[in-house]
C-alpha cells in the first residue's frame, strides 16, 4: 500500500515522496539553460502494483526513469530489459517503450518528462555581453549534455551517480517551502540530466580559459587599494592580501602602469583629493587624514611635486559653487 514499508525491507528513501507523489507536477516550471529552453511536464514518483503494466506507446519529448525500489521490466523499442532497484532508462522523442511490474512485487518510479527546446540566440549571445558571467560555459555544457542525450543507447543502465537524489531533494524544497524554490528545482533537474549522461558515457567538457594570473593579481591588488586608500597601505599589506611577495607586487605594477606601488598609491589618493577639495568644504587637514596622508604638510609637498600647484590654490581655481 502506498506510504507504508514493505514487509522485510529496509526503510525507503522515499518514503517521504509517497506523502504527495504528484506535488512537483503541479508547479509550472520552465527556465533556460544555455541556448535551450526547459519545460517540466511530469516530476514526479508513482508505484506499478504487482503486475501493473503501461501499454506502448511515445512521447515527442524526454522521459527519465529510475527505480528506487522493486522490480519489473521495459521493452525498449523491441528490446526487453529487466528492471530492479537503481536502475535507470531515458526514452527520447519517437521511442516506442512498455513498462510493467514483477507478477508478484511492486516496482517503485521516479519519473522526469520534459520538454527540450533550441531557443533563438538572443543579443547578449550575439554580442558577446554575458560571455564575461559565465554563459558561454553555461551554452557549452548545456550543448555537450543535450548532444549526448540525443545518442543515449536504448538500454538500461545503473544509477551510478545517484541521479534519483535530485528527485527527493526537489520535493524537500516544495515541501519545506525553501528560500529559491525555483532556483533548486532547476538545478535539480540539470543535475538528473547531467548525472544521467554521465551514467552512461563520459561528457566532453569545454576546457575553461587560464588566468592570466598576473593581470589577476593586478586586477586585485588595485580594487583593494581602490576600496581601502584611506588607509596606511603599504606595498607589503597589499602583497599579502593577493598572496604574493612584495618583490613580484612590485614588478607587477612597473609592467602594468610604468610607475611604482607608492606612485600608483599616490595617484588614487590625489584623485578624490582633488575631487574633494573642488566640492567640499573640509579642510585641508581633514582631507589629507581622510585620504590617507600622514599631514596636510605632506599633502602639499606631493600635490606641488605632481600637480604644480598647492591644495589650496587647485581649490580656488576648482571650486565647484552650488
Amino acid at each position: 500500500m502506498n506510504g507504508q514499508p514493505r514487509a522485510g525491507l529496509r526503510p525507503y528513501a522515499f518514503e517521504r515522496m509517497l506523502e504527495n507523489p504528484q506535488a512537483l507536477d503541479r508547479l509550472d516550471v520552465d527556465f533556460r539553460w544555455g541556448s535551450y529552453g526547459i519545460r517540466v511536464l511530469k516530476f514526479h514518483h508513482t508505484t506499478f502494483s504487482p503486475g501493473k503494466s503501461v501499454q506502448f506507446h511515445k512521447h515527442s519529448n524526454y522521459e527519465f526513469h529510475f527505480i528506487p525500489r522493486g522490480k519489473g521490466r521495459v521493452i525498449l523499442g523491441s528490446e526487453p530489459f529487466s528492471l530492479h532497484e537503481g536502475l535507470m532508462y531515458l526514452t527520447g522523442p519517437g521511442v516506442m517503450h512498455y513498462q510493467e511490474a514483477d507478477a508478484l512485487e511492486a516496482m517503485d518510479e521516479l519519473c522526469l518528462h520534459i520538454d527540450i527546446e533550441r531557443l533563438e540566440e538572443d543579443e547578449a549571445a550575439k554580442d558577446g555581453a554575458g560571455d564575461a558571467w559565465g554563459l558561454r560555459w553555461e551554452r557549452a555544457e548545456a550543448d555537450a549534455c543535450i548532444r549526448q542525450l540525443e545518442q543515449l543507447p536504448l538500454h538500461t543502465a545503473a544509477d551510478q551517480y545517484r541521479a534519483m537524489e535530485c528527485f527527493l531533494a526537489a520535493y524537500r524544497a516544495w515541501d519545506e517551502n525553501q528560500p529559491g524554490l525555483f532556483t533548486v528545482i532547476k538545478q535539480c533537474i540539470i543535475q538528473v540530466l547531467l548525472r544521467t549522461t554521465r551514467a552512461y558515457a563520459s561528457l566532453p567538457q569545454p576546457e575553461l580559459p587560464s588566468r592570466d594570473m598576473k593581470h589577476y593579481r593586478y586586477q586585485q591588488a588595485i580594487q583593494f587599494i581602490k576600496d581601502n586608500y584611506m588607509a596606511p597601505l603599504t606595498l607589503e599589506v597589499v602583497a599579502e592580501r593577493v598572496q604574493i611577495s612584495p618583490r613580484q607586487l612590485q614588478r607587477i605594477f612597473r609592467e602594468q602602469t610604468g610607475s611604482t606601488f607608492s606612485e600608483y598609491m599616490e595617484q588614487v589618493r590625489l584623485l578624490h583629493v582633488c575631487r574633494e577639495l573642488a566640492e567640499s568644504d573640509r579642510t585641508i587637514d581633514r582631507i589629507a587624514f581622510e585620504n590617507g596622508f600622514s599631514s596636510a604638510n605632506y599633502l602639499h609637498y606631493v600635490f606641488k611635486k605632481k600637480l604644480g600647484t598647492t591644495p589650496s590654490q587647485y581649490r580656488l581655481q576648482h571650486r565647484v559653487h552650488a
